[in-house]
Order: structure tokens, then C-alpha cells, then sequence
């Protein structure tokens, strides 16, 4: 068994799961356990994400099972005609909650975290686009501006080439701090390992 999933794998199992497999399938097929799944799950869209994706599911297929689809021929026969009512309740439909990012106020960073910034202590700033593992998102997501934070310093030393350098963060709540000034510099997105946090 893998000790670990891969950034391919994590994708392919965010996609099959938003595809309606289940959860038992997906581990089943990449030899993880059903906890193991849920975990990374949950990492990538947050717990709430999580949460409300396997209810809306669960009301879809509730529709379905209570309103079979009646095919041509059974209509033809026996020529009954009535309008199937979608079930709504507990479904947002005004707006479709981002499954992929954890809002910032509810994100718990480590202690401390490491950035890459250039040689003038200026924020290194990429599009969400640059980042293989979110090319699922929508196109508007896409084009977002992100900083990345590493909650491990070998990692930011590997990403960090010579016109750059990596600063330490020992307070992890000047993130929250500082959002609004993040935000009005365009800035919408912190980038860390394996999650996406919306300021």
C-alpha cells in the first residue's frame, strides 16, 4: 500500500468522487482505507464543502428514487402525462458554494509557515492557473492571484531559485490580519500543500 497519494491521485479521486462514485470504490481502487479517502476529501474541500456535496448527492438521488424516470414507450401506453417536482429543500440554488476552498476564518494554520518572496521581501504572486493540481477549477477560478504558503521548510527551499528566498512566519495569524490589505491588492487565494483557503 502507498504511504502516500500522489497529486495525480488526489485529483482523480476529487473527480470520481464528484462524479458520484462512492467512497468505498475509490479506496478500493487506489488501496487506500474509506477513512484515508474521506481525509483527503475533506482536505481539499474543506469539512463543510465535504459536508454539503454528500447532501445535495443524497437529495438528487432521493429525486430520483422517488421520481423515476418514465421512459417514451411507458408514456406512449399508457399516455399519462404529469409534471415532476424537483425537491429543493436544503439545496442552495442562488449560489453555488466553491467546494474546492476552505473559507480563511475557518482554517487553522500551524504555528508557523514559510514563503518564497524575492530579494526585495516582495510577495511572489501566481495565478491559480500555474498550479497543475487546481486545473479542474472553472476558467474565472483559474485566473486568480494566489501566494503560497509551505508548512514545511524543505519543501520551500526546493521551489526557491536564486533570484529568490524563503522568509519565515512564526505568527500564522497575521494571514487573517492582513486579508483585507491581500485582497485589495487582487490577491484572493493562499495556496498551501494540499488546500485551497478563499480570503
Amino acid at each position: 500500500m502507498p504511504k502516500k497519494l500522489s497529486d495525480i491521485q488526489k485529483l482523480e479521486i476529487l473527480e470520481s468522487f464528484k462524479e458520484g462514485s462512492e467512497i468505498a470504490q475509490i479506496a478500493k481502487k487506489y488501496n487506500f482505507s474509506n477513512a484515508t479517502i474521506v481525509r483527503q476529501l475533506k482536505k481539499m474541500m474543506g469539512d463543510d464543502g465535504y459536508d454539503n456535496f454528500k447532501k445535495k448527492n443524497l437529495s438528487d438521488n432521493l429525486n430520483v428514487l422517488e421520481n423515476p424516470p418514465i421512459t417514451s414507450s411507458k408514456v406512449e401506453s399508457e399516455n399519462i402525462f404529469f409534471e415532476v417536482i424537483p425537491l429543493t429543500e436544503g439545496v442552495e440554488l442562488n449560489s453555488q458554494k466553491d467546494l474546492s476552498s476552505r473559507p480563511i476564518k475557518d482554517f487553522e494554520f500551524p504555528n508557523t509557515v514559510y514563503m518564497i518572496v524575492d530579494k526585495g521581501i516582495e510577495l511572489e504572486t501566481k495565478l491559480l492557473k500555474e498550479y497543475p493540481e487546481w486545473q479542474f477549477l472553472p476558467k474565472d477560478d483559474l485566473n486568480r492571484k494566489t501566494i503560497q504558503v509551505y508548512f514545511d521548510l524543505k519543501n520551500a527551499k526546493r521551489d526557491c531559485n536564486k533570484e529568490q528566498k524563503v522568509i519565515k512566519v512564526p505568527n500564522t495569524d497575521v494571514f487573517k490580519i492582513v486579508s483585507p490589505i491581500l485582497l485589495s491588492r487582487g490577491i484572493t487565494r493562499i495556496i498551501t500543500e494540499d488546500q485551497l483557503i478563499a480570503l
